[in-house]
């Protein structure tokens, strides 16, 4: 037998290797590789010269794996499984963990899911500190280049190296002050009012604007401020309309009156976003796990 060429070695082959062995057939473990069968052969004829063994023998109308396939699998299978707890890094344990994440939300956002999510921090892992920017319209370069760890946003932007994960649905609803109005009956009533707007430090405006505009309506806009955490302030001890999303009834809007929108207008998805390069980071996963489940009981 010659020496092994464990320069020919690499992961894939091994795993082409076990699927064989386990399935006893080429064309099986192409089916469950999702490869070609002569894709499977050439990688077989490629580990024999490695090897210096056949591997696999014809018996019958099948093949069999020779005495060395069989002694060297449980290795094989021990050097996959080494080399998958490589790759996931080493195992994050949240109590033993010393760094700061940065969270890109606007304040709706922020004040929503933030203060539930830096409670789970300081009773699983007091180490780990949170910083919040805002996120505005985001970017893939925000996360590209390390602006942040994470956004949460309705506005996901397109890019293929950036990936997202559904948290919660909202719906956008009229808040206002009970004790100088009554809500609007009616979309006219509605355009009529006088309203506190929001728009962008960007300069962009809300998608809510943006729908009216598109089917020929405009409101009439006493106040404009640039995040929602500067509706309230405007709100008390008037008859202006703010429309926003329902959840702020539960944090900067919980001391005002809502009702729904007098015109169809669909409800919006906020999404977490995080780089590819962070996918399997273990640190990484367990935060967006913990968004996840404020998220979740938000929602219930």
């Amino acid at each position: 037998m010659n020496p092994i060429d464990t320069f020919n070695l690499d992961a894939r082959s091994l795993r082409v290797l076990l699927a064989v062995l386990d399935d006893g057939s080429v064309s099986g473990a192409a089916v469950k590789l999702g490869l070609s069968q002569s894709a499977v052969s050439h990688t077989l004829d490629r580990l024999r010269q490695a090897l210096g063994d056949p591997l696999f023998v014809k018996s019958g109308r099948g093949i069999a794996p020779t005495h060395y396939t069989l002694r060297i699998g449980p290795h094989v299978r021990q050097i996959l499984d080494d080399l998958r707890t490589l790759s996931a890094g080493p195992p994050f344990v949240p109590r033993d963990a010393d760094f700061t994440v940065t969270i890109a939300a606007n304040d709706y956002q922020r004040d929503l899911l933030l203060p539930p999510l830096m409670q789970r921090l300081r009773e699983q892992a007091p180490g780990i500190g949170l910083q919040v920017i805002p996120s505005g319209i985001p970017n893939a370069d925000m996360l590209r280049k390390e602006v942040c760890d994470l956004i949460i946003s309705p506005h996901p932007p397109a890019a293929s190296d950036i990936l997202q994960r559904r948290l919660l649905d909202d719906q956008m609803m009229i808040f206002y002050d009970p004790a100088h109005r009554t809500a609007p009956t009616s979309l006219a009533d509605y355009l009529q009012a006088e309203h506190v707007a929001i728009l962008f430090g960007t300069g962009e405006p809300t998608a809510l604007e943006g729908s009216l505009s598109a089917r020929g309506l405009a409101r009439k806009t006493r106040v404009t401020v640039s995040n929602f955490s500067g509706l309230a302030g405007f709100l008390k001890g008037t008859q202006l309309l703010a429309t926003a999303p329902s959840m702020m009834s539960k944090h900067l809007l919980s001391n005002f009156a809502s009702a729904p929108l007098p015109f169809d207008y669909k409800p919006f998805t906020l999404m977490m976003l995080w780089h590819q390069r962070n996918q399997s980071d273990p640190a990484h996963r367990w935060l967006r796990q913990q968004l996840i489940e404020v998220a979740d009981q938000l929602g219930d």
